[in-house]
């Protein structure tokens, strides 16, 4: 029988001809026009039978063979591409569900030969994801934008790509708002979030794309842009921590070392056993592998890190967006068709935006005023976005009835110590951010719970003082003021300095805090003497070039006139100084004597903490103006500043007070510490928490965890006892007599009892 030629099994053979294509595409062209004539058929058939057509496979494979060569004959396929968006837009309803996934394949696949243009294939797949009612096909659809937004700013940002998917996602949100709010807005929502999250979209416009989702008719979508802006940040950042090897740990930013070294290959040891094993080229290959990927590693791990914005920081119109956010979703119109959490959260934005760009949305603090009672459910989360709320531009008799009402409802003899010192904590949360919002009687009865009998109340009260010692001690007690505060007090008064608080002004920090430490370390040191020895030594040689001048110019002067400056005060001698001092005795008298000496020890009393607070401002000054201060000198004076307990007035003071309004408060943290008795699921929680990084057993040297080599000893050990039992130790135990045997148990016995005598 003759074998059939090569070229009689093209036809039917789709991968052997796209092979041959490719090497050569002038000399196969007749076989490709063939395939692609056949594919036109087919086409037609499927668009006058949608339902009813049969031949999938044949079409797959002739689909995805004009895909692959497509770019051999330009002309000839320069209509293939709008083929397939055509046949995708009208028949993908009915189209079988492998059919449309090859389709979408070789759209993608026409885009990265460059057949067409992203922004072309994002015009026809996105309309897709609303119109279909596949959810397999919705899923693909999603998945494909994300990756192809992905691979154009992988290397660089694709502005142009990214504001024509942003106008869409736009125009999405308002086609489907309006009277009937439909939820197709949804996936706007969620394409956003996820090229956030991925570190991707990063600019104002994805910001605005949520802003409208946040605003939108549809209660999903409107909680999706709420979500949007609350957690999104964290995702952003554990997602960034993923992508740069490091562990990402809940209750802390900051993962252990002992985490980063358990990924690392163990590269000490496999040098250990190439040592030690006999060496192959397998084992040498290991070796380079995991050198590789612990280099890796460490590139990926020393990424700078990129300066990510919040989302809430990047809003336009802030204040405009909470007070259309607050009308259609808290008002009495528009909040009927959230529930309790979803109101929480829109609350909960809410008050976050007020405290981070300090708006003025009054109507807030009265809506908040019914839901602040004990028997509220989930009041913490209410009492929670209060305090976020709350910062120095509120006016203080707007939040001065929050308050009021707060102490009112739980700080009182009668509730619960969780209550009250719930109560107290969330006053404190609030009167940090506005120290001003409170009278003076209503905090010293707030503060008289120091002395309560529950530890949680009790510190809640003193966390209270120790915030007013620091802001405005004038308010306190004399007795809960503390000596630093009312030293303080005292100072100021004496110099007439002393300050109020007022609404509205704020306190604008000059120069280096704490800058007078490190002048007083740099004398203790001595290191201002060497600057000066170097600097006299620098003057010295400067004064010796000087003097090399020629003089002939001031020897010819000496006979002329000398200038003398009228205001300047020359020193006299004692001779002649002793006229002018026995005239000055005779007149004056003893008891005016004794009168202004005891007043120039008075004023010297009074005049001496301002004249050494005056000296301290001059030898700060003389630093900032004569020394450039070097990193060393900055952490040399943080370690100062933490050691005179200036880190509490910079980090927990007044100037915590004024930053403190940006950060969320946790609404678990306003019950204090849990006191009282715990159940058994609580106490047992506890001790496997506290199990996670102990080693139970034998304590082990730092040598076993490290690879080496073992004893004979160590090896005897491990061995089967058939492998040790004519061994002369073994042999020796059983050819011992009675005797020998009770000699042996005695003297352990007597070994026992002076070990527990020691004890």
């Amino acid at each position: 029988m003759p074998k059939r030629r090569r070229a009689a099994l093209l036809p039917s053979n789709i991968a052997l001809l796209q092979n041959l294509v490719r090497r050569d595409p002038g000399s196969y062209k007749e076989e490709f026009l063939v395939q692609y004539r056949h594919y036109a058929t087919q086409k037609e058939i499927l668009a006058t039978n949608p339902g009813g057509f049969h031949d999938t496979e044949a079409f797959l494979d002739q689909i995805g063979f004009i895909a692959q060569v497509c770019t051999c004959y330009p002309n000839e396929t320069k209509e293939y591409p709008e083929d397939l968006a055509d046949l995708l837009k009208k028949h993908h309803t009915v189209l079988p569900v492998e059919l449309r996934e090859k389709i979408v394949q070789s759209l993608v696949l026409l885009r990265n030969r460059g057949s067409i243009t992203s922004e072309r294939l994002i015009q026809i797949i996105f309309p897709l994801l609303t119109t279909t009612n596949s959810k397999t096909f919705r899923k693909d659809i999603y998945a494909t934008l994300v990756r192809l937004l992905k691979h154009a700013n992988r290397n660089a940002k694709a502005p142009k790509l990214n504001r024509t998917v942003q106008t869409l996602l736009f125009t999405l949100l308002e086609s489907s708002d309006g009277a009937a709010a439909a939820p197709d807005g949804l996936w706007a929502a969620k394409l956003t979030r996820e090229l956030w999250r991925r570190s991707i979209w990063d600019d104002p416009r994805a910001v605005e794309i949520m802003k409208q989702a946040a605003l939108h008719g549809n209660t999903k979508v409107a909680i999706a842009g709420v979500s949007f802006f609350l957690g999104v940040d964290r995702e952003r950042e554990k997602a960034d921590r993923k992508k740069r090897g490091l562990v990402d740990d809940d209750n802390s930013s900051d993962a252990s070392s002992d985490d980063d070294d358990g990924d690392k290959p163990q590269v000490a040891g496999i040098k250990h056993r190439i040592g030690v094993n006999k060496k192959t080229g397998k084992r040498a290959r290991k070796l380079e592998a995991a050198m590789r990927a612990l280099k890796k590693k460490g590139k990926v791990a020393a990424l700078p890190t990129q300066l990510n914005f919040s989302a809430i920081h990047l809003l336009h119109d802030p204040q405009g967006f909470a007070e259309r956010l607050f009308g259609q979703t808290l008002s009495r119109g528009g909040g009927n068709k959230f529930t309790l959490e979803q109101r929480i959260q829109v609350l909960n934005l809410i008050s976050r935006l007020i405290g981070v760009h300090k708006l003025s949305v009054l109507g807030v603090y009265s809506y908040l005023l019914k839901y602040l009672t004990p028997k509220q459910q989930n009041v913490t989360q209410f009492m929670a976005a209060t305090a976020q709320a709350s910062h120095d531009l509120v006016p203080p008799d707007v939040l001065s009835p929050v308050i009021r009402k707060i102490a009112d409802e739980f700080v009182s003899d009668g509730v619960a110590a969780e209550v009250a010192a719930a109560g107290l904590n969330t006053i404190r949360e609030i009167l940090t951010r506005n120290p001003l919002a409170i009278e003076a009687d209503l905090l010293q009865d707030l503060t008289a719970y120091k002395g309560s009998k529950s530890k949680s109340v009790m510190m809640a009260a003193r966390s209270l003082i120790g915030l007013y010692r620091e802001v405005a001690p004038e308010m306190l007690s004399r007795k809960d003021r503390g000596k630093v505060a009312s030293m303080e007090m005292s100072a100021t008064a004496v110099a007439g300095q002393a300050k109020k608080l007022q609404y509205g002004v704020e306190n604008i920090v000059e120069g280096i805090p704490g800058l007078e430490l490190l002048e007083q370390w740099r004398k203790e040191q001595g290191l201002d003497k060497h600057d000066a020895e170097d600097a006299a030594t620098k003057e010295a040689e400067d004064d010796d070039d000087a003097w090399n001048i020629d003089i002939s110019d001031s020897e010819a002067s000496e006979g002329g006139w000398i200038d003398v400056e009228s205001d300047m005060e020359y020193n006299v001698s004692d001779d002649e100084a002793g006229i002018q001092d026995d005239h000055n005795t005779d007149t004056e008298d003893d008891d005016d004597d004794d009168d202004d000496d005891s007043d120039k020890e008075e004023d010297v009393e009074e005049n001496q903490p301002e004249a050494k607070r005056a000296k301290t401002e001059d030898a700060v000054q003389t630093l900032m103006a004569t020394k450039i201060l070097t990193p060393a000198d900055f952490q040399k004076l943080e370690e100062l500043r933490t050691k005179a307990g200036l880190d509490k007035i910079l980090h927990g003071g007044k100037a915590a007070a004024a930053m403190q309004h940006e950060d969320a408060v946790d609404a678990t943290s306003l019950l204090g510490p849990k006191t009282g008795k715990t159940n058994k699921m609580e106490r047992m929680a506890a001790v496997m928490e506290g199990r996670e990084d102990r080693q139970f057993g034998s304590k082990k040297s730092k040598k076993d965890n490290q690879p080496h080599s073992t004893t004979n000893k160590e090896k005897a050990r491990k061995k089967n006892f058939i492998m040790m039992i004519h061994k002369r130790d073994v042999q020796g135990k059983n050819k011992k007599s009675l005797r020998d045997k009770q000699k042996v148990l005695r003297a352990h016995i007597e070994r026992q009892k002076k070990s527990k005598g020691k004890r």
